[in-house]
């Protein structure tokens, strides 16, 4: 019976993937906002002008404003390896069909076969990335039997907010991974992992401070004068390579750098635009974006921020555990959301409920801890 058990596990996890690629594969057929809709075409078009800049124009131009690339048309404002992955898609379509991505005349392509393209760069990058990192977290777990742990990883791989809304707008990412590597003590895949998926999407920095207390609590852990130091020099030189590999084009002068920057932290636009937070219900009684300056406004935003984020951060740099770790990305998210500016949404999805009995083990997993880590998986 038991060798029963394990084969019908072993071909569920072998045949899942093909389950979530189905899905998400049928996604493509519907619409999104903006399909067909001049001058925008929304953020379908956003990623197929990606391809288009990167592709035709030298990398000293992907970031700068110029006549070929109008950064009111969907400029190219996430970091260096979303620019990266759209030119690697991009050359791929130029063997296929090199009108969509020709500079200029290819704006609102919206083909049959070019959608089907599109889809396929996503369904590739999760098959690469994404699923094997949400099989090998369910494999890993212990002490939960094998019809919890197929349930775990449908109600990550099936979560309906990750295929109608994130997966639909292309978006991919490493954080997963990251979670994973710190969780299970693999510390520098961890830090690797979490390096990339914040030069992938930048509103990955969101969770740098768990990452980051998480890992210093660790090396305090281990002693700072012994092993606790060593992997702290692990640590810095891993995710300082890792930028270094990332930026490096950017780095040959210093405007290049600063645009990029730029770009990926639009701090002009003020508290909020068309998101709501905090300063948005805020501003009904007291017109704070009219009143005060804009640097002062910045700051307000950072100090509460960095405020209401520090209990749950100091606690978990004291006393590091994976589930401290999940409950702090939880925290982080939410603090981010209600006191950040306003360039981004909220990506979090909180549990139904938290079981403060949960085991700190590690290796013990349950429902209620799998969907505190979804609020991550998707960037």
């Amino acid at each position: 019976m038991e060798c029963r058990g394990e084969i019908r596990r072993q071909l569920f996890f072998q045949t899942l993937p093909s389950l979530e690629l189905e899905l998400k594969d049928d996604r493509f057929l519907y619409f999104w906002v903006g399909a067909g809709k001049p001058p925008m075409f929304g953020d379908y078009e956003a990623q197929r002008h990606w391809q288009e800049i990167t592709f035709n124009l030298p990398i000293k131009q992907w970031y700068f404003n110029s006549s070929d690339n109008n950064l009111q048309y969907w400029g190219l404002d996430y970091p260096p390896l979303t620019a990266y992955h759209s030119f690697l898609c991009a050359y791929v379509a130029k063997f296929i069909n090199p009108d969509w991505i020709a500079l200029h005349t290819s704006r609102g392509y919206e083909s049959q076969a070019h959608k089907l393209f599109m889809r396929a760069t996503v369904l590739i990058a999760d098959l690469l990335i994404y699923i094997p990192a949400v099989v090998l977290y369910c494999c890993c777990l212990k002490e939960i039997s094998t019809k919890k742990k197929i349930a775990t990883a449908l109600c990550i791989l099936l979560y309906p907010g990750l295929i109608l809304i994130d997966y639909g707008h292309f978006h991919l990412g490493f954080a997963l991974w990251g979670i994973l590597g710190v969780s299970y003590d693999w510390d520098l895949l961890g830090s690797l992992a979490f390096c990339l998926a914040i030069n992938y999407k930048q509103m990955e920095l969101y969770h740098s401070l768990p990452f980051f207390c998480f890992l210093l609590g660790k090396c305090f852990k281990k002693g700072l004068k012994g092993k606790g130091l060593v992997l702290l020099i692990k640590l810095a030189c891993t995710v300082v390579a890792s930028f270094i590999l990332c930026w490096l084009p950017f780095f040959t002068e210093r405007e290049q750098t600063l645009q990029v920057l730029r770009r990926l932290f639009p701090v002009d636009r003020g508290l909020f635009e068309a998101l709501a937070n905090i300063w948005c219900s805020f501003s009904v009684f007291f017109k704070i974006r009219d009143i005060l300056p804009h640097h002062i406004q910045i700051m307000i935003s950072f100090c509460f921020t960095f405020l209401s984020l520090l209990p749950a951060c100091i606690k978990l740099t004291l006393h590091p555990s994976p589930k401290g770790f999940r409950f702090t990305l939880n925290d982080d998210l939410l603090q981010f959301y209600f006191f950040k500016l306003n360039y981004t949404t909220l990506v979090s999805y909180v549990s139904d409920h938290y079981d403060p009995s949960d085991d700190d083990d590690c290796h013990t997993g349950s429902s209620s801890e799998t969907t505190r880590l979804i609020c991550c998986v998707e960037l």
